[in-house]
């Protein structure tokens, strides 16, 4: 491998020093991304000290360190011992030699291994393609490179792409081997590269294109992603690949929009239908109420009314004794009267009031109160995706663990900081091709993840925000440090400057309690 690198350096004419990255302009953001993992494959003959340029094709990364192309882009490279395979990335200032590892002349389709180096990987599509649906072509048009004079110099220098659009055109397929047919202008040159839908990722591999005397349309048409799963499963290459349906971010939004609608609708609908049912439930109390005070009150006017015949009769029984000269008779007689009088006139003065009916409201416990509905996020949660309220383009939907834990710290090592009711953090990996901004909310248990795919020198700049005065310093670990949490705090900040107000992904995961399940070691 390290042989064959110093063969290709020369053939390549001394790589220049930096280069600054080509500008996209009036591109998607989707498309912008996955054209960085685009390379040219050039075609070198060496004769001693000589180099010269034979051919060249295009490219993208599947692996860090392994390029898709055509066959026929490098069947020179397997026939002549004098070839060397070039790979020239879209950005930055270094090209890499590369090898063939694997070879399919039937499809189409051949794997070129990296000496060195790491490219940004892409993502294939693997659900149904539609017909009319619009695509990008990805790659090195020559006619391009011929009519701005480029030398050979030029051709092996990081240089941007060129992008084409077009629509499929479904049922009509090569007879050798499973293609899609499109609309996408392609010239000599564009061999190898992409087809891409709109959010960026990889229907097809483009392979040839219909033959037109001037008059007649062009079509392309590009190996399709059955053939090239079964390529690379046979090359034992793992590819990123899903199968979440592509729409724009303004469709994410209104759908997110219509859904928070509704449910606010919703909850409006049971407040109301919660009130009306409190309210007559508030209606059926009092009715109780008044008739049990009303039945008390015509309980005790008619115990007074008995209670004072019995008084008078004892009472006239005592007077009548008293005539007989029974004295005896007649206090007991008196006494009992004069009782029963006082009992009758008590029950009476206190017999319940219209005023204690409120008093008597006994109301049914609500139960659409249960308190605070925050949830104990504290241990171990499993995120799921909602996908109505989510913008995918290179991620699968898989489900997330979420170790919280209070002050903050996720999984144990991720430090996250307080923004009034909701906990945020900014991430910059070391070597993956993508920035990340994550916001929960603790209240409802929401995780909102969004991910840009920006060009190098953004990559660069990220990166250098991680580093103090030292160079060194990258924000790890958890803890309380005022510092540290500053420093999280102003990444965050720092990094809604540099990118793009629109991100190419944004996920929403409901978590609950509960533990991930182990990956299958099979997948």
């Amino acid at each position: 491998m390290i042989a064959l690198s110093r063969r290709f350096a020369p053939a390549l004419g001394c790589l220049i020093a930096l280069l600054a990255p080509a500008s996209l302009h009036a591109e998607q953001q989707d498309i912008a991304a996955a054209a960085r993992g685009v390379v040219r494959v050039a075609l070198v003959a060496t004769d001693g000290s000589d180099a010269y340029f034979v051919g060249h094709g295009s490219g993208f990364a599947v692996a860090p360190d392994k390029v898709l192309t055509n066959a026929h882009v490098v069947e020179l490279a397997r026939e002549e011992k004098n070839l060397v395979i070039g790979v020239i990335p879209s950005e930055g200032r270094k090209t890499y030699g590369g090898r063939i590892i694997a070879y399919s002349p039937g499809n189409d389709l051949a794997l070129i291994q990296l000496e060195e180096g790491r490219l940004p990987v892409s993502t294939f599509y693997a659900g149904a393609v539609t017909d009319g649906q619009h695509v990008t072509a990805i790659g090195y048009p020559g006619t391009v490179d011929r009519a701005q004079g480029l030398g050979l110099k030029q051709m092996v220098e990081p240089l941007a792409t060129v992008k084409t659009s077009g629509n499929i055109s479904s049922g009509r397929a090569s007879q050798s081997f499973d293609t899609l047919l499109h609309t996408a202008p392609l010239a000599a040159g564009n061999s190898g590269g992409p087809l891409t839908d709109d959010c960026g990722r990889v229907l097809g591999v483009n392979s040839f294109g219909s033959v037109s005397d001037g008059n007649d349309a062009e079509f392309g048409f590009a190996v399709s992603w059955r053939e090239i799963a079964s390529f690379l499963r046979q090359a034992g290459v793992s590819s990123l690949h899903t199968v979440v349906p592509c729409r724009s971010m303004a469709e994410a939004d209104a759908a997110e929009a219509s859904i928070t609608q509704r449910e606010s609708q919703a909850t409006e609908q049971k407040s109301r239908a919660s009130a009306d049912a409190r309210e007559q439930a508030m209606t059926r109390a009092r009715d109780a109420a008044e008739r049990d005070v009303i039945t008390a009150r015509e309980n005790a006017m008619a115990g007074a009314a008995v209670l004072l015949a019995l008084a008078v009769l004892g009472l006239g029984a005592g007077g009548l004794f008293y005539t007989q000269g029974k004295e005896k008779q007649s206090t007991w007689f008196l006494a009992g009267g004069g009782v029963l009088l006082f009992a009758a006139l008590g029950l009476f003065f206190f017999k319940p009031s219209f005023a204690s009916i409120d008093e008597r409201v006994k109301l049914p416990a609500d139960k659409s109160i249960v308190g605070n509905s925050a949830f104990a996020w504290s241990g171990e949660n499993v995120c799921k995706v909602d996908l109505a309220r989510s913008r995918l383009t290179i991620s699968q939907p898989n489900d997330i663990g979420l170790n919280w834990a209070e002050g903050g710290c996720v999984n144990g090592d991720t430090q996250y900081v307080a923004s009034g009711t909701l906990w945020q953090r900014a991430s910059v990996p070391d070597e993956a091709n993508y920035v990340s901004t994550s916001q929960f909310d603790p209240a409802t248990g929401t995780l909102r993840v969004q991910r840009w795919l920006p060009d190098l020198d953004t990559m660069d700049k990220a990166r250098a925000l991680l580093k103090d005065e030292t160079g060194k310093g990258t924000i790890k670990g958890c803890g309380a440090d005022s510092a540290l949490l500053a420093r999280i705090a102003t990444l965050q900040t720092d990094l809604g400057a540099l990118l793009p107000a629109q991100p190419n992904e944004r996920i929403v995961y409901h978590c609950q309690k509960g533990r991930l399940a182990p990956a299958d070691p099979a997948e």
